[in-house]
C-alpha cells in the first residue's frame, strides 16, 4: 500500500459546530522582509477553465431510517466547488428536528431493530458487501471528494478510497472477535465480563477527509453492533451520501445509519446535546472540540472522543539524510493543501544542517504544482473555503510582520478559487503566531535547534500533542526523542504513515481517545460485570 504512507488521513479538521478555519485574530500593517525574486509560480493552470467532474450528482437529501427525505424545515444550503466558488448542488439543511427524527430511527434500530441481534458474523458479511461496493464505485466516489474538497483527483482515488475500502474490511474482520472475559474471584463466584454496544453514537465529521473520517468513525461503530447519526461538514456533504446508500445497498437495515448534512450550530449542537444519544465522536478544531463536550456534559453525560488540532513538531538531526528530511518535511506540511491536523508544522532543523536543509525546501516548494485538482500531476488544488483561505493569507501576513523571513510563496495562487502559493518562512521563532496556532494550509515555518534537550523542550511547549516527526541515523536519538515527546504518534524517519490497524489520537489539547485498530473499539463499547453463585463447585 506504498509503504502505507497514506497521505495524512486525519484528520483533522472539521468543524461541524463551527468552522474549523474559525478567525484567529491577526494584526495588521505594513509586510516586512519581502525580497525579490521569491515568487516565481505559475499561474497557468488554474487560468485555465476547471476541468468538468466526472460524475454525476445524485443524493442530495437527508438520510433517516434508510429513505432519503427533505429537511423538516424545506430549506437547502449550496455546496460549492473550491476552484471556482461556484455552487455544485444544493443540500438539505437538517437543523434539530431533523435530529430528533434521525435520533429516533436509530433508537428504534438499536432497541427493537435486527442489527445488535444479528450474529456477529452476518454482520461482518454487510460490512464486507458495502467495502467491495466502494472499491465498484472507486472512481465515482474520488471525482466527488475532489470536486466537492479541492484535493487531488490521483491522491482521493489511488490512496483515500482504497484506505477506506481496507478500513471497513478490517472492522468488519473484527466483528465477531469481540468478546469478554471469565475472571476468578475470591469465592465461589462465576464471574464473567460482556462487552455490549453502547447504543446510539452521534459522529461529527470534518471537511479536511470526509469520507476517510466517516471510515474511521462509523466502521468500529458498526462492528460492535451501535447505531448510527452522523453529522458530515456543511463544506463537503456529498461522499457520506453518495457511500451511505452504498451501505443500503449492502444490507445495512433502515435505521441503522443515518446521515444529516447541516450546520454546527444548529444541527451539530442538537446531536452534542441530545438526551438519547449514547455516545459522540468528534474530530474538528479545538476551540469547537471544547464546546462539544461541554454540551455532551451538560446533557446525559454521555462519553466524548475527540480527535482534534494538532502543531506538530517535525524534528531534523545533524546526522539525518537531508535530502530524504526535505522531502519529507514537504509532504508532511504541503499534503492535502496542508489541511491535515497533524501537518509538520513546526519544522525544527540542528543549525549545522539549517542553511542546506532551507534552500532544499524553498527549491521543492518552488517545485510544487498547484492547478485544478481533476488535472493529472497536480500536487495541490484549492483550499476548502474562502474562509480558510482568508485565514491563512492572514496568517502568512502575520508571520511577515513578526520578522520570519519569506523564502516564497505568500501570496494566492492565480486569479480565481482558493488557490494558495506554497510558501515558506525561515528565521521562524517560537512566539511567532505562526508557530504557534494551527495554521490549516500550505505554509511551512523552519525553526533552528541547537541540541536535543532544547529541541524537545521546545517541540513540547506546545498545547497541542498529536504528532511529531523525527530524522536521525542514530538509534539512540530516535530512542530519546520518541520517549520525550508528548504526543500520540512518533513517526521515525517516516511522516503520515496510516494503516487501519495503527490507533491515531492526540495529547493535551489534541483530544482524547484513539481512533483507528483496537482501540478504537473501546469507544464503542460498554464493559458489564456478571456475577453468580457457584454451589459446591469442583475447583475455583
Amino acid at each position: 500500500m506504498a509503504a502505507r504512507r497514506l497521505s495524512s488521513f486525519l484528520l483533522s479538521r472539521s468543524l461541524s459546530l463551527s468552522s474549523a478555519s474559525a478567525s484567529t485574530p491577526l494584526s495588521q500593517g505594513r509586510y516586512s522582509i519581502l525580497r525579490r525574486g521569491i515568487n516565481r509560480f505559475s499561474t497557468a493552470a488554474v487560468a485555465e477553465e476547471p476541468i468538468a467532474a466526472p460524475v454525476e450528482i445524485n443524493y442530495t437529501k437527508l438520510l433517516i431510517n434508510g429513505q432519503f427525505v427533505d429537511s423538516a424545515s424545506g430549506k437547502t444550503f449550496p455546496t460549492l466547488d473550491p476552484r471556482t466558488g461556484e455552487v455544485i448542488a444544493d443540500i438539505a439543511e437538517g437543523d434539530a428536528e431533523d435530529i430528533n427524527r434521525a435520533v429516533s430511527a436509530a433508537r428504534k434500530a438499536f432497541d427493537e431493530g435486527p442489527w445488535p441481534r444479528m450474529t456477529p458474523y452476518e454482520r461482518s458479511r454487510i460490512i464486507l458487501r458495502f467495502a467491495d461496493l466502494v472499491e465498484k464505485h472507486n472512481d465515482d466516489i474520488a471525482a466527488l471528494e475532489t470536486w466537492d474538497n479541492g484535493k487531488p483527483y490521483e491522491q482521493a482515488a489511488k490512496v483515500e478510497i482504497p484506505m477506506v475500502v481496507r478500513l471497513f474490511r478490517y472492522y468488519a474482520g473484527w466483528a465477531d472477535k469481540l468478546h469478554g472475559l471469565t475472571v476468578p474471584a475470591d469465592g465461589p463466584y462465576h464471574v464473567q465480563t460482556l462487552h455490549e454496544p453502547i447504543g446510539v453514537a452521534g459522529q461529527i465529521i470534518p471537511w479536511n477527509f470526509p469520507l476517510l473520517m466517516f471510515a474511521w468513525k462509523v466502521g468500529p461503530a458498526l462492528a460492535c453492533g451501535n447505531t448510527i447519526v452522523l453529522k458530515s461538514a456543511e463544506q463537503t456533504p456529498l461522499t457520506a451520501l453518495y457511500v451511505a446508500k452504498l451501505f443500503h445497498e449492502a444490507g445495512l437495515p433502515p435505521g441503522v445509519l443515518n446521515v444529516v448534512s447541516g450546520y454546527g450550530p444548529t444541527a451539530g449542537a442538537a446531536l452534542a446535546s441530545h438526551m438519547d444519544v449514547d455516545k459522540l465522536a468528534f474530530t474538528g478544531s479545538t476551540e469547537t472540540g471544547k464546546i462539544v463536550q461541554g454540551l455532551a456534559a451538560q446533557s446525559n453525560l454521555k462519553p466524548v472522543t475527540l480527535e482534534l488540532g494538532g502543531k506538530s513538531a517535525f524534528i531534523v538531526c545533524e546526522d539525518a539524510d537531508i535530502d530524504e528530511a526535505v522531502e519529507q518535511a514537504h509532504f508532511a506540511l504541503f499534503f492535502n493543501q496542508g489541511q491535515c491536523c497533524c501537518a509538520g508544522s513546526r519544522t525544527f532543523v540542528h543549525e549545522r544542517v539549517y542553511d542546506e536543509f532551507l534552500e532544499k525546501s524553498k527549491a521543492r516548494a518552488l517545485k510544487r504544482t498547484v492547478g485544478d485538482p481533476f488535472k493529472e500531476g497536480v500536487e495541490q488544488g484549492p483550499q476548502i473555503d474562502l474562509e480558510q483561505f482568508e485565514k491563512i493569507l492572514g496568517f502568512i501576513r502575520s508571520g511577515k510582520e513578526s520578522n520570519a523571513t519569506l523564502e516564497c510563496g505568500g501570496e494566492r495562487f492565480g486569479s480565481k478559487g482558493y488557490y494558495v502559493q506554497p510558501t515558506v518562512f525561515s528565521n521562524v521563532q517560537d512566539d511567532m503566531l505562526i508557530a504557534q496556532e494551527e495554521i490549516f494550509g500550505p505554509v511551512q515555518s523552519i525553526l533552528k535547534f541547537k541540541d536535543l534537550n532544547e529541541v524537545i523542550r521546545r517541540a513540547n511547549a506546545s498545547k497541542y500533542g498529536l504528532a511529531a516527526g523525527v530524522f536521525t541515523k542514530n538509534i539512540n536519538t530516535a530512542n530519546t526523542l520518541m520517549r520525550a515527546l508528548r504526543a500520540g504518534t512518533i513517526w521515525i524517519n517516516c511522516f503520515d504513515v496510516f494503516d487501519a490497524a495503527i490507533p491515531f489520537g492526540g495529547y493535551k489539547m489534541s483530544g482524547t481517545g484513539r481512533e483507528k485498530g483496537i482501540y478504537s473499539l473501546q469507544n464503542y463499547l460498554q464493559v458489564k460485570a456478571v456475577v453468580t453463585p457457584l454451589k459446591n463447585p469442583a475447583w475455583l
